[in-house]
């Protein structure tokens, strides 16, 4: 099965592995993360075809599996060649994905994860410290804000885009219409609690992206290991994705 074109991000929770060493993508065993996936292929700037990939995209999909290798089995279904808790083997397979990490809540993190090849980070809130290191190292950061002052201090500080959270608990479409007023020029991803019939909505109203987690992989499908339908999900949201997309692209022509 082809890459879908939407991205991946993969949720560990304690207890968890050592820390790593690269190439390996888990981050110290005190912090939960997921790893991240979207196709990107441009002869733009890395960052710039890291957001590219994720606005082509329209669907990051979080991942959430107790164990390394449920994560895999889950990843597989979704991808057809897997994300892993071994960043190398994604790499190898998909040489044109960009991939990111998150949720990353230190610089020591952010190092880990670039230095295991991340090309974007993503956090629940704004941390200056990992913004400075992922801009000297070409590397797209994600911060996460609420609040219109979040998104403009984020934007300002130099966020190229920011990631709404949590979006349904703040109002869902209708909240990330409303910041698109004032902030038609900032980018921004809504994050928690979307299903997938309203991905498109949220792009429709000026998202960017949407992150989909249950949507994609059910608490009841990862269970009891229900590969099928968590691919069938994935490529549900995928097209969803694209469709959104293009539509969005045709209202800007």
């Amino acid at each position: 099965m082809a890459l879908p074109s939407a991205s991946y991000c993969l949720w560990r929770r304690p207890p968890l592995l050592s820390p790593p060493q690269p190439p390996l993508t888990l981050p110290p065993p005190s912090r939960r993360h997921r790893l991240c996936a979207c196709t990107a292929r441009s002869s733009l700037s890395p960052v710039q075809q890291t957001i590219s990939g994720i606005e082509n995209s329209g669907i990051i999909a979080c991942l959430r599996a107790n164990s390394p290798e449920l994560a895999f089995e889950a990843a597989c279904a979704a991808l057809g060649a897997g994300i892993t808790v071994v960043l190398r083997w994604l790499i190898e397979d998909h040489p044109t994905a960009t991939l990111g990490v998150g949720t990353i809540l230190n610089a020591e993190d952010a190092q880990n994860a670039i230095v295991a090849g991340a090309k974007f980070l993503m956090s629940p809130a704004m941390v200056k410290d990992i913004l400075s290191d992922s801009q000297d190292c070409g590397v797209l950061y994600i911060p996460g804000v609420m609040t219109p002052t979040e998104i403009l201090s984020a934007y300002d500080a130099g966020a190229k885009i920011v990631k709404v959270y949590p979006v349904s608990t703040l109002g869902g479409t209708h909240y990330i219409s409303a910041l698109k007023k004032p902030f038609p020029h900032i980018r921004m991803v809504a994050s928690q609690g979307i299903p997938r019939g309203l991905a498109g909505e949220y792009i429709a109203k000026g998202a960017s992206a949407v992150v989909l987690s249950d949507a994609i992989f059910s608490k009841s499908a990862m269970a009891q290991c229900n590969l099928s339908e968590i691919s069938k999900f994935a490529h549900i949201a995928a097209l969803q994705g694209r469709e959104a997309v293009d539509r969005r692209k045709r209202c800007l022509e």
